[in-house]
């Protein structure tokens, strides 16, 4: 087990950071080139948006949530800590568990969707029909790289960036070449909702990556620049999507498209099948198995994070890393032979109710990272609920509260449409609304009951001679 990450949701040692912001980059750039992010692209068209609207629709969300899941980023770094242990400093060590329990759904959610899709891809290599061949085939690849954890990831991510690269540009040409893609823009006119929903679907890819992009910028050395890591990851993580959905636009504007029917299939055909169909097919596995290893790295540290509130550990055992990884991903695989069959649709109606209970975790987050703390953290202190954080903190959780109901009226679900979206047409901008509402609530708040340490204060033998500086 000597290959096997041994920091798990403990405090990483100056001794063992390494690597440069520019990991970030071709982690989130790889991460993104891949095929859900298509089909998110996809969605803005199918549900009514013209292809050039959606494109600039899509564009501003990413830019938007990239910001957002980018500041999240610059915070590993300095604090050597996985994403939501540090929420335990806002909710309390105990109230940081409401949160994490909607992540583990998260990450569950689109482990389950991206593995029904890789799937299909395993099984077009394999050349097999039986579905459940191709997802139980990926989960395992997941459960390799994953269990191997943060240095391995990161090299799979280097190598979703060049593959992506590659079989991108070669499907683009063939899109080109083979369709009048001038055509496809222009065709329906402008609507205001249709834009909306094409910016929220944006918004919402780049915020769901904001409760785990720390974990994977926590081994860069301590005093790396916060402006290099904050841009590597926004630039990499909004160039690596916008490229996919823009992809996943023009294609669903093609009058009669199979792509909804049989996203994976369709990608085989337009590479021109045989020898380029297997290219594409591996292609669409890389990317996923880069992003699902982060969605199944992320579930065992939010796992981690919530059992040991209660224990009081600060660290797990290599075989109980095992353990976690493993029944998290058992879990999704289930959850994807079970999926069904209507994809797209359920797709859109997950992104955007994460919307709703994610950006106030952010907005809290942020708030008091950069404007309460300033970056000034008790760490130790995050393990400990006798300590300064205590066990619950109502000022979080109240505001957490506030945000989460507050985007009610402006919600567009299946289920629910909000009085306010009825009188936008249809417009979803609930996750707007709950990142400044939430943020109004708690930032004056926090400002006066928050008690903030004089300066950062790490455990015992943490800060030292970095291995990145050696």
């Amino acid at each position: 087990m000597s290959r096997i990450e041994a920091r798990s949701i403990d405090v990483v040692p100056d001794a063992e950071r390494h690597g440069s912001p520019l990991s970030q980059f071709t982690l989130w750039f790889g991460a993104n080139m891949q095929i859900t992010a298509i089909v998110d692209g996809a969605l803005a068209v199918v549900f009514g948006a013209d292809a050039l609207w959606a494109i600039v629709g899509l564009l501003i969300g990413n830019l938007a949530g990239g910001c957002v899941m980018a500041l999240h980023s610059a915070q590993g770094p300095r604090l050597g800590l996985p994403q939501m242990i540090s929420s335990r400093a806002q909710f309390g060590v105990f109230g940081a568990v409401v949160p994490l329990v909607l992540v583990v759904l998260l990450y569950l959610g689109f482990a389950a969707t991206g593995t029904v899709l890789a799937g299909q891809a395993v099984n077009e290599i394999l050349h097999v029909e039986a579905p459940a061949v191709g997802i139980i085939t990926f989960g395992v690849l997941t459960a390799i790289v994953a269990t191997l954890g943060y240095r391995h990831i990161h090299m799979l991510g280097r190598l979703a960036t060049v593959v992506g690269i590659v079989g991108f540009t070669y499907l683009g040409i063939r899109l080109f070449t083979g369709y009048d893609v001038g055509s496809l823009l222009g065709v329906v006119p402008f609507e205001a909702s249709t834009f909306l929903l094409a910016i929220s679907l944006g918004a919402g890819w780049q915020l769901t990556f904001g409760p785990y992009v720390a974990d994977y910028s926590r081994y860069l050395p301590r005093h790396t620049s916060e402006r290099m890591t904050f841009h590597s990851t926004l630039w990499g993580s909004v160039l690596g999507s916008q490229w996919s959905m823009t992809f996943g636009a023009l294609i669903a504007a093609i009058p009669g498209t199979q792509f909804l029917d049989e996203q994976v299939g369709f990608l085989g055909e337009l590479s021109g099948g045989g020898a380029a169909a297997i290219a594409i097919f591996l292609v669409i596995v890389v990317g996923k198995l880069t992003v699902n290893c982060l969605n199944a790295y992320g579930g065992f540290m939010c796992l981690l994070t919530t059992v040991t509130s209660v224990t009081r550990a600060v660290r797990v055992s290599r075989p109980g890393r095992v353990a976690f990884i493993a029944g998290f991903l058992l879990v999704s695989v289930l959850i994807a032979l079970l999926a069904s069959a209507n994809f797209l649709d359920n797709f859109r109606q997950f992104i955007l109710a994460l919307l709703m209970v994610f950006t106030p975790w952010s907005a809290i987050n942020l708030i008091d990272y950069y404007l309460v703390s300033r970056e000034r953290v008790d760490v130790p202190a995050l393990y400990d609920p006798d300590a300064r954080y205590g066990r619950w903190n109502r000022v979080a959780l109240v505001s957490y509260g506030v945000g989460v109901l507050a985007q009610i009226p402006f919600m567009a679900q299946a289920l629910y449409t909000g009085p306010v979206t009825e009188l936008l047409g249809g417009a979803d901008i609930s996750w707007i609304v709950g990142l400044i509402v939430t943020a109004a609530v708690y930032h004056p708040w926090a400002r006066r009951t928050t008690d903030v340490p004089a300066e950062m204060i790490y455990p015992p033998g943490v800060v030292g001679q970095e291995a990145g500086a050696r």
